[in-house]
């Protein structure tokens, strides 16, 4: 399992079963049934000091008068329990005892493996629902099928949950890498290249281009590592190495305040923060940044990272 958030598979999603209506009343009654809980766009937590997610069951939900309605269903957890995810409002979450709601993103590596990845795929469905409430095609309010994974808008307009594409790239040439920093960022932070792939445009394409837009550098050589998903709000995370074919840097697109070669030893320094190490964006650089006999990046990791 690669070494970054949200990528385990804890449950089972059963995607053969989300129309069975009966088998999904039958799951949000039965007392094991767990809820995960959003609101705001925030997640329900145990407490400030435990991060863990804080599942409620359905008879829970019952009891403080909120109806798990439309519900998500997630998915089996290996304990065979349904799992369904729900967006409360502003006065239903006022009647959860002891709430603990955080917007998660940077800390969501403090969550377990697996509860990280519930959290993703939970959050990644309920902002799809809030962002395509209404058809966009005849402007009606869509009803909710397959148990919260399609939208049926006016004429039968059907929808499926959004993914968006984006790429994300650790350029190097010999003991160099290339990292940006953003407009708006602390001018220490820095972090590997990234963007959307656009309409017709292949991934190693969408590699090239960005990379161009907004460094000026040529690439070559785009090699495959691996892939996040990225629920802030939608994003698919597609993650790659490439060789440089020039060194030269022009920020053309004014998407970045700052860019420049970094040597190991620069990343190494402590003058600089990287990604944390829960994002791809830390093990695309790491792959390149670790040598046989040399101290590994996820080592010094606490005194680089954003937030440190």
């Amino acid at each position: 399992m690669p070494p970054f958030a949200f990528v385990s598979e804890p449950l089972d999603r059963r995607a053969a079963v989300r129309d069975d209506e009966r088998l999904l009343a039958a799951a949000l009654a039965d007392p094991g049934t767990r809820v995960i809980v959003f609101s705001n766009g925030e997640c329900l937590l145990e407490s400030p000091e435990s991060w863990r997610l804080r599942l409620l069951s359905p008879r829970e939900l019952a009891e403080i008068d909120i109806a798990p309605w439309p519900p998500v269903f997630l998915g089996m957890d290996s304990n065979g329990r349904a799992i369904f995810a729900i967006e409360i409002d502003a006065v239903q979450r006022e009647r959860i005892e002891q709430p603990h709601f955080v917007a998660i993103w940077r800390e969501a590596g403090r969550l377990p493996a697996d509860e990280g990845a519930i959290f993703a795929y939970a959050k990644g469905m309920l902002e799809w629902h809030v962002r395509h409430r209404y058809c966009g095609r005849s402007g009606a309010e869509n009803a909710v099928a397959s148990a919260g994974h399609r939208l049926i808008g006016g004429a039968e307009n059907v929808q499926f949950p959004r993914v968006d594409p984006a790429i994300i790239v650790l350029v190097h040439r010999d003991d160099e890498c290339l990292l940006g920093r953003k407009v708006g960022w602390p001018e220490h932070m820095y972090a590997t290249i990234a963007g959307f792939v656009e309409p017709g445009e292949s991934l190693e394409a969408a590699v090239r281009r960005e990379v161009k837009e907004e460094t000026d550098v040529a690439v070559e050589e785009v090699t495959y590592i691996a892939s996040q998903p990225w629920p802030f709000p939608s994003q698919l995370m597609v993650g790659f190495h490439a060789r440089a074919g020039s060194h030269a840097i022009a920020l053309n697109d004014k998407e970045l305040a700052d860019a420049r070669w970094f040597t190991r030893e620069d990343i190494a320094s402590g003058r600089f923060r990287i990604p944390p190490t829960m994002s791809i964006a830390f093990h695309l650089i790491e792959r390149w940044f670790d040598r046989p006999g040399s101290t590994a990046l996820r080592g010094l990791a606490p005194d680089l990272r954003w937030g440190a």
